[in-house]
């Protein structure tokens, strides 16, 4: 049976096992915690790619271009404020052996249309950051609380496991998705792409 198969408990301890092989992100997950930047998550890439590296038989950190730490501050939505943080953490974060991208997700709103033509509501909190990622195998965030992993997988684990790529039509267009997934096949031809639904707006 594939793991993907498996009741979600055992999915989780999978997860767990699959990521813990990736040196580098346990490091940024010590690393972060220690920030103790509120509602944050490590997402994206460093976590999926480290699945679809371990299902592959792949070296852990494989094709992972950074790390995606996220977090959540309504408080101050200038850039300067994010600059700060961003700033703080150089010194924590400058002996991991990858790139550490920071972004207060409470500001995503700002920018998102200058930058993907499309307009962003603002957040509610970090989770809708990671909910409105262009493709539902995507959307997990992870992040230890002692010695305790919390993970957020709205769309669960399965798809991960199983190496498909399903479109999230809620926010990114179209051209986001399929850039991400033609780059993604590139590295990881064992894919299975899902097109962009034809009743999504393009």
């Amino acid at each position: 049976m594939r793991i993907g198969q498996l009741p979600l408990d055992e999915q989780l301890v999978a997860l767990r096992a699959a990521l813990t092989r990736n040196e580098v992100l346990m490091d940024v997950l010590d690393r972060a915690a220690r920030l103790d930047l509120p509602g944050w998550y490590v997402t994206a890439g460093a976590v999926f790619q480290t699945v679809w590296n371990t299902v592959t038989g792949r070296p852990a950190t494989f094709g992972i271009k950074d790390y995606d730490l996220f977090y959540f501050d309504p408080a101050d939505l200038s850039w300067e404020a994010e600059d700060q943080v961003i700033q703080r953490s150089r010194p924590l974060f400058e002996e991991v052996t990858a790139q550490v991208e920071i972004r207060n997700e409470a500001r995503v709103h700002l920018w998102y249309e200058a930058k993907f033509g499309v307009a962003c509501a603002p957040y509610a909190g970090t989770e809708d950051a990671i909910d409105s990622f262009a493709a539902t195998t995507c959307c997990i965030g992870i992040r230890l609380d002692g010695s305790r992993w919390r993970v957020y997988a709205p769309h669960g684990l399965a798809d991960v496991f199983n190496m498909v790529v399903r479109p999230n039509p809620v926010l990114a267009p179209r051209e986001v998705y399929e850039d991400k997934s033609r780059r993604w096949r590139q590295e990881w031809p064992e894919l299975t792409v899902l097109p962009w639904p034809t009743s999504a707006t393009p």
